[in-house]
């Protein structure tokens, strides 16, 4: 493991060991995985889960305040991209009561102590939360578009699709369980390859299948059960701390490369977790 990376995999450490909100497995929630989804994108047949995937959360967490600022934003966008955003002034207000709410987490600020500390950002909060926003909430356009219609926080905690049968991004927890519960989500069995590890119902990070609206998402990689702040502060440490777009990390049971896409050096493309392998828990 080079230097770089293991250095960022203390920081993930230290921000797992402080995601106080953190669910836990069989007790918060419980998750059914089924069977393997299939390969085919276009045949129903491959189905490999006649169930939900979430048989069980405790939606008292919801009540937290990360939490809540979090599941606020869920509903401020137009999914299908092509189509610009209108950003209202109450949505512009919920994005930066949900910022407030970050930076005041602890995750978030192991994660601004750091990035202070390589110069990466600026240490007076208000100006921190303002390269927040610039990295999280600035719309810009996306593949094939013309116009502003897409942002980091849109694609990695939303969702978007694409010509309406491909999902792209969606890769979070919290909107997938409220999406599925909603009936919007139809889960078609967890991913595996010949490399990566089988999934575990108790593990926190799962590759799946599933189609939401009309579209699908042939393969999928998202964490399970932890906090937004953890997320927030991981994908926002990754961005900033590593020019490239794959990084390595060790933590906790989990050996996982990060992938973090750069839009334009300014903002997050996608970013998401790939469970590379489970590691025995010293």
């Amino acid at each position: 493991m080079i230097e770089s990376d293991r250095e960022l995999s203390a920081m993930v450490q230290e921000l797992w060991d402080n995601d106080v909100n953190r669910l836990k497995p069989g007790k918060d929630y419980s998750i059914s995985l089924q069977g393997k989804a299939g390969n085919s994108m276009a045949n129903d047949d491959n189905d490999g889960a006649g169930y939900p995937l979430f048989t069980f959360v405790d939606e008292d967490i919801f009540k937290k305040e990360t939490f809540l600022a979090f599941i606020s934003l869920l509903d401020n966008y137009e999914s299908d991209t092509g189509k610009p955003e209108i950003v209202t002034p109450e949505e512009v207000a919920e994005n930066h009561r949900f910022l407030d709410t970050m930076v005041q987490s602890s995750t978030m600020k192991i994660a601004h102590k750091y990035l202070v500390e390589k110069h990466l950002s600026p240490q007076d909060e208000t100006q921190f939360k303002e390269q927040l926003y610039r990295i999280w909430f600035e719309l810009y356009a996306r593949r094939g578009s013309s116009r502003p219609d897409s942002s980091g926080f849109e694609h990695v905690f939303v969702g978007e699709t694409r010509g309406g049968r491909t999902v792209i991004g969606f890769h979070n927890w919290i909107q997938l369980y409220l999406q599925e519960k909603l009936g919007h989500i139809d889960y078609k069995g967890y991913s595996v390859n010949a490399n990566s590890p089988q999934p575990d119902e108790n593990k926190h990070i799962l590759a799946l299948q599933f189609s939401w609206k009309n579209g699908i998402k042939p393969k999928g990689s998202i964490f399970i059960g932890v906090s937004p702040e953890f997320e927030f502060a991981l994908y926002t440490l990754c961005f900033l701390s590593s020019p490239n777009e794959r990084v390595k990390v060790q933590f906790s049971f989990y050996d996982v490369e990060i992938v973090c896409h750069h839009y334009n050096q300014k903002h997050i493309g996608t970013t998401y977790p790939v469970l590379l392998k489970y590691q025995k828990q010293k």
